[in-house]
């Protein structure tokens, strides 16, 4: 049933006066700020921040500095941030004043429930506190050997896809990838098989929580009148409105948002009366371990069942994007450097022939598990890794509000619209920051000149051991701690501490995943999730570049696209440039793949 043309009228009247009311006092004191100038009525400069933006994202840094004016949405006014000094200001010394968007908050509660995603405030605070010990190391080393399993069966399954003989073959290995981090999470989070890796079999929560983010990206011009949606209409309106309006996905969103919530229901019950049958010690997991905290826990501070199908949700939404998108990442930039993948299978090799010999394991060295300590502390592997999820964040940006009137200082001085230079930026309540993780993550200033090159060996010293320990604390944080402005020595001499500047990032200071009390709890996971990925296929299988060329001999070519989020696509004439998919040739592993 079309919309009737009331609705419509009515919904954009509501629209322009939310934004008329909502700009009050932000254009005279943000004109003092640089930018480029506004290119859509609707959309601002936002819609070039989601189509396709690595370019357009360094113009705007080039041109106007680490801290620039854009327009968003009916022209408000919005701040695009990649200075390090305000990003500190942003998520640690002033978290209080920047918050998640309400628009963020919302549409996330919409989805999701109520998750670390979707809440701020105290209840943020009492979720975090409960969850930070769940994702402690301890637990990691423990739940290392239970999921191994998963890494082998992924391999068996791209193995049937290849060549018996050693030739090789291309696969389409994103997938795959998909299908890995999700039975990742489903095993050693929730404690549940999705089956996830048999490609035959289908699973409707798996493919609500594998594709919503896609499917989001359509309609995501709708996220700024969701508030005053949410706000000013009840469920049976926001269910007419959905069914009025003339836009399939935002149908394909609901429907997600029903199985979401249902599937995770069912999962709490089901692992609450396991743990009441004694069931719960069969196998142990990080929802098993959050939800025997939350029993011992006092009445004030537990979560409400609401909550925790809210964690459900968002750690496996959180748990399976981020990883698939690194692990498609690296086996892609591998396969374009032989040199570096020879490099890091060498060293995998050698690590697995020293622990088969320490630990008296007669089998192939292929078959080596390496435990939780020396997995993490293969160096040229841990560079890999960094050096990829700093060049290629999987989320090329993300938003706060400022609540009040704010000071936002700047680490590099910037030229003003009248041409001085300033040191500090006047914020208006009401403000949304836009934190540019990408532009942050190739600072050249912070990073050097080669900040864009993707250099491995940036994170390792001349003899090739990992640079990262001073005064014997790791450059990561560890989950709970803040980052201060004091706390310099503690990174010194690293990779992205440059002259006494640095960014507050929780991982090796890049800005990949965040900072301060909202950094991504899951980070630790996701590093020993995708080592252990690594390390089992490049011990018998190796990758290339596709070979294969159409009748004019134009050869297959993957790019990525950033849309938000990287997404791998195939350009024309061998794809259309807007499915997800990373092929490569694969074959099995030779001698002469190593150095």
């Amino acid at each position: 049933m079309p919309l009737p043309s009331a609705w419509l009228s009515s919904l954009l009247v509501a629209a322009l006066v939310w934004r008329l009311l909502s700009r009050r006092t932000v254009p005279s004191i943000l004109s003092r700020v640089r930018g480029p100038e506004k290119e859509h009525w609707l959309t601002g400069n936002l819609h070039r921040l989601f189509r396709d933006a690595y370019d357009y994202t360094f113009h705007l840094i080039d041109s106007y500095g680490g801290v620039l004016k854009i327009y968003g949405v009916l022209g408000s006014q919005q701040l695009f941030v990649s200075d390090p000094r305000a990003l500190h200001h942003v998520v640690v010394k002033d978290q209080d004043i920047y918050h998640e968007s309400e628009m963020f908050l919302k549409t996330n509660q919409l989805l999701f429930g109520e998750g670390l995603i979707s809440t701020d405030g105290e209840q943020h605070r009492k979720q975090r506190k409960m969850l930070n010990p769940v994702f402690s190391l301890a637990n990691m080393r423990e739940l290392l050997p239970t999921i191994q399993p998963i890494a082998d069966e992924l391999l068996r399954g791209i193995m049937t896809e290849v060549p018996p003989d050693g030739g090789a073959k291309e696969v389409d290995l994103h997938p795959w990838m998909g299908r890995g981090t999700i039975e990742y999470v489903g095993q050693a989070v929730l404690g549940i098989s999705f089956g996830a890796l048999d490609p035959q079999n289908s699973n409707e929560y798996v493919d609500a929580i594998r594709n919503v983010a896609h499917v989001g990206l359509k309609i995501i011009f709708l996220r700024p009148m969701v508030p005053w949606v949410v706000r000013k209409l009840s469920p049976f309106w926001r269910n007419k409105l959905v069914d009025w309006l003339p836009l399939p996905p935002l149908r394909q969103i609901r429907e997600m948002c029903y199985t979401m919530e249902r599937h995770s229901k069912k999962i709490l019950e089901e692992k609450r009366e396991a743990m009441e049958q004694g069931r719960a010690s069969e196998r142990r997991d990080l929802m098993t371990i959050m939800l025997e905290a939350n029993v011992s826990t006092s009445e004030e501070e537990r979560l409400t069942d609401v909550e925790l199908t809210g964690q459900i949700n968002t750690m496996l939404l959180g748990g399976q994007e981020t990883s698939t998108s690194a692990l498609s990442r690296i086996l892609w930039i591998l396969s374009r450097d032989q040199p570096a993948q020879a490099r890091l299978r060498s060293e995998i090799r050698a690590a697995k022939l020293a622990h088969a010999a320490a630990s008296g394991h007669d089998g192939p060295w292929e078959s080596v598990h390496l435990p939780y300590d020396t997995l993490m502390a293969l160096p040229y592997l841990d560079a890999v890794l960094r050096e990829t999820l700093r060049v290629h964040p999987p989320t090329n940006m993300i938003n706060r509000t400022c609540t009040r009137d704010a000071i936002l200082p700047v680490e590099f001085p910037l030229t003003d619209a009248s041409g001085e230079e300033v040191k500090a930026v006047h914020v208006p309540a009401g403000t949304n920051i836009v934190i540019s993780i990408l532009g942050a993550n190739h600072n050249k200033q912070v990073w050097g000149d080669d900040a864009d090159v993707w250099r491995p060996e940036r994170w390792l010293t001349a003899s090739g051991e990992r640079i990262g320990l001073t005064e014997g604390r790791s450059v990561d944080m560890m989950l709970g701690q803040a980052a201060d402005e004091g706390d310099k020595s503690a990174v010194d001499g690293t990779p992205g501490y440059k002259a006494g500047v640095k960014y507050p990032g929780v991982y090796a200071t890049m800005m990949t995943f965040l900072g301060g009390g909202r950094a991504c709890i899951g980070f630790k996971f996701a590093e020993m999730e995708i080592k252990q990925v690594i390390t089992t296929f490049l011990s018998r299988l190796h990758f290339s570049l596709p070979s294969a060329v159409d009748k004019n001999g134009v050869r297959k070519e993957i790019y990525w696209r950033i849309d938000g989020l990287q997404i791998p696509v195939v350009r024309e004439p061998h794809g259309d440039f807007k499915t997800p998919q990373v092929p490569l040739d694969v074959r099995v592993v030779r001698d002469s793949d190593y150095l």
